[in-house]
């Protein structure tokens, strides 16, 4: 059995944070348990373009509001307390902060390995 806390990981290098969001990984490749789950920040008034070609996500919004805007159609979804989404289609999108931070619960398939960031492209890389 593994157990850990969010304050456990965020204390670690299992924290990764960039200019737009912070993710704390508290389950990895490592792990072997065949997804990867994040607590990600999304910070209030940014954008980031992604594009995960390698990986599938889904995603729920816990606190905050934002928006994400599907770029090969230009839709743009609320997102809220109590909103998921589903990037099954590898979508390339834009996800922006709103207003206030948005704590998101996410996982991945196949699961990151603990320091991706997104690269010039919004990609994580495959390891």
């Amino acid at each position: 059995m593994i157990v850990r806390t969010l304050a456990e990981c965020e204390n670690s290098e299992r924290c990764v944070a960039t200019d737009t969001w912070k993710s704390v990984r508290m389950i990895l490749k490592d792990d072997k348990m065949g997804f990867s789950f994040n607590i990600t920040t999304i910070f209030a008034n940014t954008e980031t373009p992604i594009h995960y070609q390698n990986h599938l996500e889904s995603v729920y919004c816990i606190s905050g509001n934002g928006e994400i805007e599907t770029v090969n159609d230009g839709k743009i979804y609320k997102l809220e307390a109590g909103t998921i989404y589903l990037l099954d289609k590898h979508d390339k999108h834009l996800l922006r902060g709103g207003s206030e931070d948005m704590q998101m619960a996410c996982v991945f398939n196949p699961p990151l390995s603990g320091k991706e960031v997104h690269d010039e492209n919004g990609v994580y890389p495959i390891d």
